[in-house]
This record gives C-alpha cells, structure tokens and sequence, in this order.
C-alpha cells in the first residue's frame, strides 16, 4: 500500500486518531467514501450540460 509497511500504517492510524479523534474518523471516511462515489459516477455518466457545449 503506496510502499508502506504495517508499522507505518499502523502508526498513521494511531496518529490520526490521536489528532482527529475516534468520532470524526469514521464521519470523515464517510464523507470521502461519497465523494469519490459522486466523482466516480460523473466520470462514468457526464451531465448532458457538458454534452451541449460541444
């Protein structure tokens, strides 16, 4: 994973609870889960908006 090892991505995840907290991780996951989501769709079905424009 990106050329990290266990102990790094272990370490990151202590950190990153540390400094978000334990609520706010999983609201942030979420969160970025739905926007590649909305991003992943639009590049698979583009807006008849930019259809028009050509």
């Amino acid at each position: 994973m990106f050329g990290l090892g266990w102990p790094e991505v272990i370490v990151i995840g202590v950190v990153a609870t540390l400094f978000f907290g334990g609520k706010k991780i999983p609201e942030m996951g979420s969160a970025l889960g739905k926007t590649l989501r909305g991003f992943k769709e639009e590049l698979d079905n583009p807006s008849s908006d930019e259809l028009e424009e050509d």
